[in-house]
């Protein structure tokens, strides 16, 4: 079957494994490649989305645990000119958010071609192409799409991280990343060790204390742990409204005095608070803060219990670099994912080699020869919407040119 670009036309054939894209060429059919998608539908330039799985959100579909809602209010979360249905909880369920998703691609006529894996991305000087490699799943067969724009929005959790840990191999128990983990059910009555206190981390422990699992964290570093609300109204909302006024390090002091207010004090209890505030850490390294939904009080009362970094493990359990010793029956990895870029894209100018953007926000949207990534900012969905619709107006204005040239050469003739 001949593929198709996302506009129903069918990209041009240059040879029997190759064809010319009509428009740019987007890797990835999640929230940020959707919202490249419909803003260049709006600016009426057709596209080819190409996805590795088998449909679109694919991380929010398969690699996510049952209870999961966004961890900010939803206004927080809209995708460029679609507003959330009224109707949605102020802090949707991936249920919810995943129906908004196709609600989205619906209206907007995106259509990927799934079960494309890209493996290659190369910039052609000679042309001023992009050649891009994909491989079916169906068939394994491998195509190259070329055109003169292409979009990075395979995003900034594409492969998930396991670190290496002395003696993993010998534990006999269960052992599984964050993306398997569903729910706290089956592990009703275990003891559990959760490596990672970050928002997964922490809502996992939730989870499994309250499927009667007996969960412990294990925290490396240290770790902002915020009320998801203050005084009514989302800690990110206020925290957005003051910036807009104060400069970070006070609006930092402002979130952590008012958290120690409606928390206590978090490193009483094993938590020990970084010395960069929530918001500072957040701008250097794009890591969040951790917004409580239930946690921090079975912390408190000892029901998730924390404990030190894993310095080994054993068949039955782990040895902490504090020298104490415990039993467990699984371990669970929420340590989070990285960007796959490097391992395809063929280009050293506007990534670095994990898979971030060298540039600083807000530049680094952009890069040569007609290369754009979106969801890289480690601002959300809200910063991939802002990403979306630069790099979806930049396309265009160059669509407008080359559509323009080319009218012009034809009355000439």
């Amino acid at each position: 079957m001949q593929d198709q670009a996302a506009d129903g036309s069918s990209p041009r054939r240059e040879s029997s494994s190759s064809y010319f894209v009509h428009g740019p060429i987007i890797v990835g059919a999640g929230p940020s490649g959707l919202a490249v998608a419909a803003t260049l539908r709006r600016h009426a330039v057709p596209f080819t989305v190409l996805e590795r799985s088998d449909g679109i959100a694919d991380l929010w579909t398969n690699s996510t645990y049952d209870r999961l809602r966004l961890h900010l209010p939803k206004d927080f979360c809209e995708l460029p000119h679609v507003r959330f249905p009224p109707d949605f909880p102020t802090y949707p369920t991936k249920h919810d958010f995943l129906r908004y998703l196709r609600s989205y691609a619906a209206r907007f006529a995106v259509s990927p071609l799934f079960g494309r894996t890209v493996t290659r991305a190369r910039f052609d000087p000679a042309a001023s192409l992009w050649r891009v490699t994909a491989v079916s799943a169906a068939d394994g067969e491998a195509t190259e799409y070329v055109s003169p724009w292409l979009v990075v929005a395979s995003g900034e959790n594409a492969e998930v991280v396991v670190p290496k840990m002395k003696g993993r191999e010998r534990f006999a128990g269960e052992v599984l990343h964050s993306s398997a983990y569903r729910s706290g059910e089956r592990f009703k009555g275990k003891r559990v060790l959760v490596l990672g206190c970050g928002n997964s981390g922490m809502e996992m422990c939730l989870d499994l204390c309250e499927h009667g699992a007996m969960p412990f964290m294990s925290v490396r570093s240290g770790v902002h742990v915020l009320p998801r609300e203050m005084f009514g109204t989302s800690t990110f909302g206020i925290a957005m409204k003051l910036l807009k006024w104060l400069p970070i390090k006070l609006v930092d002091m402002f979130l952590l005095l008012v958290a120690k207010m409606v928390l206590g004090d978090t490193e009483k209890y094993g938590l020990k608070r970084p010395k960069l505030g929530p918001l500072e850490i957040k701008n250097i390294t794009g890591k969040s803060p951790v917004l409580d939904v239930g946690a921090w009080s079975l912390i408190r009362s000892g029901n998730i219990k924390i404990v030190q970094e894993v310095e080994s493990f054993s068949s039955n359990g782990a040895r902490f670099v504090d020298g104490n010793e415990m039993t467990f029956d699984a371990v669970i990895f929420a340590t989070g994912y990285k960007s796959n870029v490097p391992s395809w894209l063929k280009d050293g100018e506007l990534f670095t080699e994990d898979g971030k953007p060298k540039a600083e926000h807000p530049s680094n949207w952009r890069g040569p020869n007609g290369l754009y990534c979106v969801g890289f900012s480690g601002r959300g969905l809200l910063g991939a919407g802002a990403d979306a619709q630069r790099a979806a107006a930049d396309i265009a204005g160059r669509w407008q040119e080359l559509a323009a040239a080319s009218g012009a050469k034809i009355s000439s003739v």
